[in-house]
């Protein structure tokens, strides 16, 4: 829970490199609360409000750590785009988060290993 609370914090920030466990714990959690608010709108037979205001809310979060993981892998966030390709794009971003971090200081700053 501390990973995502640490991702809200850093709502808007861009730069530096985030760890594989902050970016998948973040996933996560986006995951299961988007699923419960699903299950919940389904019960009630909402209109999926819940669900919408909530994925509207991370969507800034959600860009800027996947923008980190791609810095912590020594790329730009600029491959976030890649995943508008059909199915080839979202493998290939898996691919690229789930890389482990680049072991020493890159361009986007020291290696967050390292200072925690």
């Amino acid at each position: 829970m501390n990973w995502y609370i640490e991702v809200l914090k850093k709502y808007a920030v861009f730069s530096g490199r985030a760890r594989r466990t902050e970016y998948w714990i973040f996933f996560l959690f986006n995951f299961i609360i988007a699923f419960a608010l699903g299950f919940i709108e389904g019960l009630v037979k909402g209109p999926g409000v819940l669900g919408a205001l909530y994925s509207l809310a991370v969507l800034i979060p959600s860009v800027a750590v996947g923008v980190r993981r791609l810095h912590d892998t020594n790329r730009s966030g600029w491959w976030l785009l890649i995943s508008l390709i059909p199915l080839i794009g979202a493998i290939v971003l898996i691919v690229f988060t789930v890389q482990d971090s680049q072991p020493d200081e890159n361009p986007y700053g020291p290696n967050p290993k390292m200072a925690a």
